[in-house]
């Protein structure tokens, strides 16, 4: 009997193969229950070009003193700020990495925020 996490590994693990396939850039999406990460990594997995967090401090000050990380507000402060750092970097297309958390609420927000910044799926 697996356990959630490893499920959830086990689902990320077949999305990882297809993306290294294609050598795409991708953008990765981390949610614990406070915060949600989301990472641009290059093609061949071994550089992180563009990176955002509920915990850096600007953020934190944007999403409220409450510091409430864990929200879909904040995970579409996340989207558009992690789609503006790709563009800095000269990115436009990414594949999207939902790391095997089930797009909905949070992930979907980020991504639907990231979309309407510019970065193309």
């Amino acid at each position: 009997m697996l356990t959630k996490k490893e499920q959830r590994l086990r689902r990320a693990r077949q999305t990882r193969l297809r993306i290294a396939q294609q050598s795409a850039v991708r953008l990765t999406v981390n949610r614990t229950n406070l915060h949600i990460y989301a990472n641009v990594i290059s093609g061949d997995g071994t550089k992180v070009l563009a990176a955002a967090s509920t915990v850096e401090s600007e953020v934190r000050a944007q999403i409220g003193s409450a510091g409430k990380g864990g929200n879909k507000a904040a995970a579409e402060v996340i989207g558009k700020r992690i789609a503006e750092k790709a563009k800095a970097a000269g990115i436009e297309k990414v594949a999207f990495d939902r790391a095997g958390f089930a797009y909905h609420g949070r992930v979907k927000a980020l991504a639907d925020a990231a979309r309407e910044a510019g970065l193309q799926f």
